[in-house]
């Protein structure tokens, strides 16, 4: 069984988390993984800025961030899989959806996915569209289009 871990910091508390929940499950689902263990931070552009910073030296804030743990431990009896951390700007998501036309809810399937897709090991050299995992992306988002968020 798979478990995501939802919290939030410097925003207020969607009041839509727990579908964000559901919806990662269903991603880890559609991948196959199974006793994955992962979290999603959803914040501001201050604290993904400090992050992005901290991390990856580069003083913007950005939309999405992961962290990967990717290490297996003994848990009740059996083995799970600790993926790691996503981190979430909601005010990027908002720009993005802006910038894209497309609706926040899309925008913020897109960015879990990719979150997940990134804790898996994929990885993508630039945005372009035509990039594997970007591409995988784009699939898994067109299968769980019926998914609702928000």
């Amino acid at each position: 069984m798979n478990h995501v871990l939802v919290d939030a910091r410097d925003i207020a508390y969607p009041p839509w988390v727990n579908a964000a929940e559901a919806f990662s499950l269903s991603v880890l689902g559609e991948l196959g993984f199974r006793d994955w263990e992962l979290s999603i931070v959803f914040c501001s552009d201050a604290f993904i800025r400090d992050l992005n910073r901290e991390y990856r030296a580069k003083d913007e804030p950005t939309d999405v961030l992961s962290f990967e743990m990717g290490e297996a431990v003994e848990r009740e009896g059996g083995h799970v899989f600790l993926a790691g951390d996503i981190v979430i700007s909601l005010p990027a998501l908002e720009r993005n959806a802006e910038e894209f036309s497309v609706d926040p809810e899309e925008e913020l399937k897109r960015l879990i996915i990719h979150g997940i897709l990134h804790l898996s090991g994929q990885d993508h050299a630039t945005n372009d569209s035509g990039e594997p995992m970007l591409r995988a992306q784009e699939a898994i988002l067109g299968r769980l289009a019926q998914v609702r968020i928000r």
